[in-house]
Protein backbone atom coordinates (compact mmCIF):
# COMPACT_ATOMS: atom_id res chain seq x y z
CA UNK A 1 0.00 0.00 0.00
CA UNK A 2 1.28 3.42 -1.00
CA UNK A 3 -0.50 6.03 1.11
CA UNK A 4 -0.22 9.81 1.06
CA UNK A 5 -0.73 11.78 4.28
CA UNK A 6 -1.61 15.40 3.47
CA UNK A 7 -0.65 18.06 6.00
CA UNK A 8 1.38 15.87 8.34
CA UNK A 9 3.31 19.02 9.31
CA UNK A 10 1.57 22.35 9.73
CA UNK A 11 3.11 25.69 8.57
CA UNK A 12 4.57 26.65 12.00
CA UNK A 13 6.22 23.22 12.29
CA UNK A 14 7.66 23.54 8.79
CA UNK A 15 8.97 27.00 9.56
CA UNK A 16 10.63 25.72 12.75
CA UNK A 17 12.27 22.82 10.89
CA UNK A 18 13.70 25.19 8.27
CA UNK A 19 14.97 27.49 11.02
CA UNK A 20 16.74 24.59 12.74
CA UNK A 21 18.27 23.45 9.43
CA UNK A 22 19.44 26.94 8.44
CA UNK A 23 23.22 26.97 8.26
CA UNK A 24 23.49 23.24 9.03
CA UNK A 25 26.22 21.17 7.39
CA UNK A 26 25.19 18.50 4.89
CA UNK A 27 27.55 15.70 3.87
CA UNK A 28 27.74 13.07 1.12
CA UNK A 29 24.70 10.77 1.39
CA UNK A 30 26.81 7.76 0.43
CA UNK A 31 28.07 7.69 4.02
CA UNK A 32 24.79 6.13 5.19
CA UNK A 33 24.15 3.92 2.15
CA UNK A 34 24.53 0.16 1.95
CA UNK A 35 26.96 -1.42 -0.50
CA UNK A 36 24.49 -1.70 -3.40
CA UNK A 37 22.78 1.66 -2.85
CA UNK A 38 26.12 3.49 -2.64
CA UNK A 39 26.58 3.08 -6.39
CA UNK A 40 23.36 4.96 -7.25
CA UNK A 41 23.03 7.44 -4.37
CA UNK A 42 23.93 11.03 -5.21
CA UNK A 43 22.56 13.40 -2.58
CA UNK A 44 23.48 15.23 0.62
CA UNK A 45 22.39 14.41 4.16
CA UNK A 46 22.36 16.39 7.37
CA UNK A 47 25.53 15.82 9.36
CA UNK A 48 24.80 14.42 12.80
CA UNK A 49 24.40 17.25 15.28
CA UNK A 50 22.97 16.25 18.65
CA UNK A 51 21.20 19.52 19.46
CA UNK A 52 19.70 19.95 15.99
CA UNK A 53 18.56 16.34 15.91
CA UNK A 54 16.94 16.67 19.33
CA UNK A 55 14.87 19.64 18.14
CA UNK A 56 13.94 18.06 14.81
CA UNK A 57 13.11 14.69 16.35
CA UNK A 58 10.83 16.29 18.92
CA UNK A 59 8.79 18.01 16.19
CA UNK A 60 8.48 15.00 13.90
CA UNK A 61 7.98 12.25 16.47
CA UNK A 62 5.32 14.28 18.29
CA UNK A 63 3.51 14.79 14.99
CA UNK A 64 3.61 11.09 14.14
CA UNK A 65 2.32 10.13 17.58
CA UNK A 66 -0.80 12.27 17.07
CA UNK A 67 -1.52 11.39 13.43
CA UNK A 68 -4.16 8.66 13.22
CA UNK A 69 -3.58 7.94 9.54
CA UNK A 70 0.07 7.18 10.24
CA UNK A 71 -0.69 5.09 13.33
CA UNK A 72 -3.34 2.91 11.70
CA UNK A 73 -1.55 2.55 8.34
CA UNK A 74 1.95 1.81 9.67
CA UNK A 75 1.02 0.15 12.99
CA UNK A 76 4.40 1.33 14.28
CA UNK A 77 6.40 -0.77 16.70
CA UNK A 78 9.69 1.11 16.23
CA UNK A 79 10.37 4.32 14.32
CA UNK A 80 13.91 5.11 13.20
CA UNK A 81 15.59 8.46 13.72
CA UNK A 82 14.89 10.76 10.81
CA UNK A 83 17.45 11.46 8.09
CA UNK A 84 17.30 14.82 6.29
CA UNK A 85 18.26 14.65 2.63
CA UNK A 86 18.97 17.49 0.21
CA UNK A 87 19.00 17.21 -3.58
CA UNK A 88 20.44 20.01 -5.69
CA UNK A 89 20.60 20.27 -9.48
CA UNK A 90 22.03 17.09 -10.97
CA UNK A 91 21.48 14.98 -7.85
CA UNK A 92 19.48 11.75 -7.92
CA UNK A 93 19.05 8.40 -6.19
CA UNK A 94 18.79 5.47 -8.59
CA UNK A 95 16.71 2.32 -8.28
CA UNK A 96 17.14 0.58 -4.93
CA UNK A 97 15.31 -1.12 -2.08
CA UNK A 98 15.87 0.07 1.47
CA UNK A 99 18.07 -1.98 3.79
CA UNK A 100 16.01 -4.74 5.47
CA UNK A 101 17.73 -4.31 8.84
CA UNK A 102 18.76 -0.92 10.21
CA UNK A 103 20.23 0.58 13.34
CA UNK A 104 23.82 0.82 14.51
CA UNK A 105 22.97 0.18 18.16
CA UNK A 106 21.08 -2.56 19.96
CA UNK A 107 18.35 -3.36 19.29
CA UNK A 108 18.52 -3.31 15.50
CA UNK A 109 15.17 -3.33 13.74
CA UNK A 110 13.44 -4.63 10.61
CA UNK A 111 12.27 -2.07 8.05
CA UNK A 112 8.66 -2.72 6.99
CA UNK A 113 7.45 0.77 6.03
CA UNK A 114 9.39 3.65 4.49
CA UNK A 115 8.29 7.26 4.92
CA UNK A 116 9.19 10.44 3.06
CA UNK A 117 8.13 13.83 4.45
CA UNK A 118 8.38 16.61 1.89
CA UNK A 119 9.85 19.87 3.22
CA UNK A 120 10.00 21.93 0.00
CA UNK A 121 7.08 23.15 -2.09
CA UNK A 122 7.05 21.33 -5.46
CA UNK A 123 7.16 24.52 -7.53
CA UNK A 124 10.55 25.41 -6.01
CA UNK A 125 12.33 22.59 -7.84
CA UNK A 126 12.03 20.62 -11.07
CA UNK A 127 12.44 16.85 -11.16
CA UNK A 128 13.04 15.10 -7.85
CA UNK A 129 9.96 12.90 -8.04
CA UNK A 130 9.86 9.82 -5.83
CA UNK A 131 9.02 6.91 -8.14
CA UNK A 132 7.83 3.72 -6.44
CA UNK A 133 7.26 0.46 -8.33
CA UNK A 134 3.99 -1.16 -7.24
CA UNK A 135 2.02 -4.19 -8.38
CA UNK A 136 0.06 -1.83 -10.65
CA UNK A 137 3.04 -0.08 -12.22
CA UNK A 138 5.15 2.89 -11.23
CA UNK A 139 3.66 5.53 -8.95
CA UNK A 140 5.18 9.02 -9.09
CA UNK A 141 4.99 11.11 -5.92
CA UNK A 142 5.80 14.82 -5.58
CA UNK A 143 3.86 16.39 -2.73
CA UNK A 144 3.51 19.74 -1.06
CA UNK A 145 5.68 20.85 1.86
CA UNK A 146 4.43 19.15 5.02
CA UNK A 147 2.83 16.23 3.18
CA UNK A 148 4.15 12.67 3.56
CA UNK A 149 3.96 9.31 1.84
CA UNK A 150 4.20 5.76 3.21
CA UNK A 151 5.17 2.72 1.14
CA UNK A 152 6.51 -0.80 1.79
CA UNK A 153 10.26 -0.81 2.40
CA UNK A 154 10.55 -3.80 0.05
CA UNK A 155 9.46 -1.64 -2.90
CA UNK A 156 11.94 -0.85 -5.67
CA UNK A 157 12.06 2.95 -5.90
CA UNK A 158 14.17 5.89 -7.01
CA UNK A 159 14.35 9.67 -6.84
CA UNK A 160 14.43 11.33 -10.26
CA UNK A 161 17.23 13.80 -10.97
CA UNK A 162 16.64 17.37 -9.84
CA UNK A 163 17.16 19.75 -12.75
CA UNK A 164 16.48 23.06 -10.98
CA UNK A 165 16.18 24.27 -7.40
CA UNK A 166 16.51 22.21 -4.25
CA UNK A 167 14.54 19.26 -2.88
CA UNK A 168 14.58 18.79 0.90
CA UNK A 169 12.95 15.79 2.59
CA UNK A 170 12.90 13.97 5.92
CA UNK A 171 13.07 10.17 5.81
CA UNK A 172 12.35 7.46 8.32
CA UNK A 173 11.68 3.73 8.48
CA UNK A 174 9.22 1.83 10.62
CA UNK A 175 9.16 -1.66 12.02
CA UNK A 176 5.47 -2.48 12.07
CA UNK A 177 3.62 -4.71 14.49
CA UNK A 178 2.36 -6.41 11.29
CA UNK A 179 5.20 -7.15 8.88
CA UNK A 180 3.11 -8.31 5.89
CA UNK A 181 2.04 -5.33 3.71
CA UNK A 182 -1.11 -7.04 2.44
CA UNK A 183 -2.28 -7.66 6.02
CA UNK A 184 -1.46 -4.07 6.99
CA UNK A 185 -3.54 -2.80 4.08
CA UNK A 186 -6.46 -5.04 5.02
CA UNK A 187 -6.32 -3.84 8.63
CA UNK A 188 -6.11 -0.21 7.55
CA UNK A 189 -9.18 -0.47 5.32
CA UNK A 190 -11.09 -2.49 7.93
CA UNK A 191 -10.33 0.20 10.49
CA UNK A 192 -11.72 2.89 8.17
CA UNK A 193 -15.00 0.95 8.03
CA UNK A 194 -14.85 0.31 11.78
CA UNK A 195 -14.42 4.00 12.62
CA UNK A 196 -17.27 5.02 10.32
CA UNK A 197 -19.60 2.47 11.90
CA UNK A 198 -18.60 3.44 15.44
CA UNK A 199 -19.59 7.04 14.65
CA UNK A 200 -22.76 6.38 12.67
CA UNK A 201 -24.15 3.20 14.27
CA UNK A 202 -22.39 2.56 17.59
CA UNK A 203 -25.17 0.34 18.94
CA UNK A 204 -25.62 -1.79 15.81
CA UNK A 205 -24.63 -5.45 16.08
CA UNK A 206 -22.72 -5.20 12.77
CA UNK A 207 -20.54 -2.49 14.32
CA UNK A 208 -19.66 -4.85 17.14
CA UNK A 209 -18.76 -7.62 14.70
CA UNK A 210 -16.46 -5.35 12.71
CA UNK A 211 -14.88 -3.89 15.85
CA UNK A 212 -14.14 -7.35 17.26
CA UNK A 213 -12.89 -8.63 13.90
CA UNK A 214 -10.39 -5.78 13.68
CA UNK A 215 -9.14 -6.38 17.20
CA UNK A 216 -8.83 -10.13 16.72
CA UNK A 217 -7.09 -9.93 13.35
CA UNK A 218 -4.58 -7.51 14.85
CA UNK A 219 -4.11 -9.90 17.77
CA UNK A 220 -3.61 -12.79 15.32
CA UNK A 221 -1.05 -11.03 13.12
CA UNK A 222 0.82 -8.69 15.45
CA UNK A 223 4.40 -9.42 16.47
CA UNK A 224 5.43 -7.86 19.77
Amino acid sequence: MLLEIPGLLNPPQLEKIHQVLEGAEFVDGKLTAGFAARRVKHNLELKQDAERMRLLTRILMSTLAHNETFRFAALPHRVADFIFARYRAGMTYGDHVDDPIMGSATPRFRTDVSMTVFLTEPERYEGGELVVRTAFGEKTVKLGAGDAVLYPSSSLHHVAAVSRGERLVALTWIQSYVRDPARRELLYELNLAREKLLKSSPEDAITGYVDRSYANLLRMWAEV
